[in-house]
């Protein structure tokens, strides 16, 4: 019994391209085909709750795929995948040996307490049960565990690893695996389907390969010339090669190659897919593909564009789509953009080489008081606070590049006392004494705290050439009950307050990525206590 199996999917993954329609003659031809080829699972398409058009390999129930197989069907299984909300199992028929012999039950997350009765049927109807969770990267190791122990019970043929949306590494691959394989009862295999929108398919293949020797029988998804929605997917003839080569499988690669040049080749042309920047983030960011086809039909939207429409999507917002919102983020993108290069030049006309204190509004200002007004005494800095207004210190800019900030301080008497400092995403409005700077200037995407105003002023700081940077109020967050974290209780962020750690990991790196890719070399020195202290002081500004 061999211990790796390829089972190719182009018939189903590659449908997402063709609406499933790929012609009687095409879809006889490749499953002649691929039989011959030895490959060892051939997914025949889907199961759905909907009628079977002729040409189409979207099925009602088994017997309508026989006449598609081959007389001889040599050593190879055939399989159909069923998505546990577009089909109803009591369709199909049981298994009597002359169609299909495996089903692949697809399904969601929230959906996994359900799909156990419909699993439970297949095998209860004779069919190899293949179990196929939807983005196992979206579960937490509890929720996996949970999820096997479920399954064990069913005593399924195969539990894949589906990396959904092409974002896995091979750290992650192997975290994964080594949680299944400890834990999936001994007789099932472990399948692994991949997306190549990281052009990491072919590698994972490889370590999948490799790591499971001597633990585990293994299924291996590919699919033609990678022909799959989007990225694509693992292709078949790299798997093939790969394992002919490495582990004298014997597989036929010219019966597949005349697959690619007879039929694949044919349907490329009427659609595309393959590895592109747009899908390339889609991996990045675990991004539904439907995100980035409706971002990408805005007229000259760039890829810089779409990298931060990602990173302002929540992490389960981007999962889905919701064009709606999608929408809204972009206009709101679109508002934020402006010609700043008049207002770069008269702030660096006024702050080229000058000494800047920034007064951020952490509670240590309110602590280090006394540092600070000695510092100002000292040194006569620029003094620019950052989203805080307050008579209690020297302050000669008011820097905002948070709206609701802005609109807080608005309505304060003393607001119009102050020149502003202000990115574009709060207010394009240019005044005599209110400078507005392109917001996407400053931004870098990457980090969920990717707006951080402290983060910002500084790149902006490093644009205008400043001679030095002094900082207060850049304390860092807690989440500990009692600890005021701002000058001002009510300018707390429950955002910030119940993540503090997370929040407080994401600052780090953007400083650290600050003072490895700034153009200045200035002094940058923190005057009151901060979490981030470390990060400045092991630069080159002492």
């Amino acid at each position: 019994m061999k211990r790796v199996n390829i089972l190719d999917c182009t018939l189903r993954d590659g449908g997402y391209l063709v609406d499933s329609q790929f012609g009687n003659t095409a879809i006889k031809g490749i499953l002649r085909g691929l039989t011959e080829s030895g490959v060892d699972v051939i997914e025949c398409g889907f199961l759905k709750d909907e009628p079977h058009k002729n040409g189409s390999t979207v099925f009602n129930n088994a017997s309508q795929i026989r006449g598609y197989l081959p007389e001889d069907r040599k050593n190879a299984s055939y399989v159909c995948l069923a998505d546990y909300s577009r089909y109803t199992i009591d369709h199909l028929e049981p298994f009597d040996g002359t169609s299909i012999d495996g089903v692949r039950a697809c399904f969601f997350k929230e959906e996994r307490y359900k799909v156990m009765d419909f699993c439970r049927g297949i095998t209860e109807r004779g069919y190899k049960l293949y179990v196929q969770p939807v983005d196992i990267l979206g579960y937490t190791d509890t929720e996996l565990l949970e999820l096997i122990d479920m399954v064990n019970e069913l005593e399924p043929y195969a539990f894949s690893i589906v990396d959904t949306f092409g974002s896995m590494y091979k750290e992650d691959l192997q975290r994964v695996f080594f949680l299944i394989h400890h834990n999936l009862c001994a007789s099932a295999r472990i399948g692994f389907h991949s997306h190549n929108n990281l052009q990491m398919s072919f590698a994972l293949s490889q370590e999948f390969v490799e790591m499971t020797q001597g633990l585990r029988r293994i299924v291996i998804d590919t699919a033609m010339a990678g022909m799959g929605r989007g990225a694509g997917n693992t292709n078949t003839e790299l798997v093939m090669q790969y394992m002919n080569r490495k582990h004298n499988s014997g597989y036929d690669i010219d019966s597949l190659l005349d697959l690619i040049d007879n039929y694949v080749d044919g349907f490329r042309s009427q659609s595309e897919w393959g590895y592109s920047i747009p899908y390339f983030l889609a991996g990045s960011y675990s991004a539904h593909v439907n995100n980035i086809s409706y971002l990408s039909t805005k007229a000259g939207i760039a890829s810089r564009d779409i990298n931060y429409l990602l990173n302002r999507l929540g992490s389960m917002d981007r999962k889905r789509y919701d064009y709606d919102l999608l929408e809204k983020i972009y206009m709101d993108y679109l508002g934020s953009i402006c010609n700043d290069d008049e207002q770069i030049d008269r702030l660096k006309d006024l702050l080229s080489g000058k000494d800047i204190l920034m007064l951020l509004p952490g509670h240590s200002i309110v602590t280090h008081k006394n540092v600070i007004d000695t510092y100002c005494l000292e040194k006569q800095p620029v003094v620019i606070s950052v989203n805080l207004l307050s008579h209690d210190y020297p302050i000669n800019y008011a820097y905002f590049s948070n709206k609701n900030r802005y609109r807080y301080w608005k309505s304060a008497t003393h607001f119009k006392e102050y020149k502003k400092i202000v990115t574009s995403n709060v207010t394009t409005e240019i005044q005599k004494d209110q400078f507005v700077v392109d917001f996407t200037r400053l931004i870098k995407c990457g980090w969920e705290q990717l707006d951080n105003s402290g983060i910002l002023l500084l790149r902006l700081l490093d644009l205008l050439e400043v001679g030095s940077i002094a900082i207060a109020g850049f304390d860092g967050y807690s989440h500990h009950s009692g600890q005021q974290n701002y000058v001002q209780q009510d300018m707390e962020k429950q955002r910030n307050t119940l993540n503090a750690e997370e929040a407080n990991q994401d600052i780090s790196s953007m400083l650290e990525d600050y003072m490895n890719t700034r153009t200045s070399r200035c002094s940058v020195t923190f005057i009151t206590p901060s979490l981030f202290d470390s990060i400045v002081n092991g630069g080159e500004n002492e």
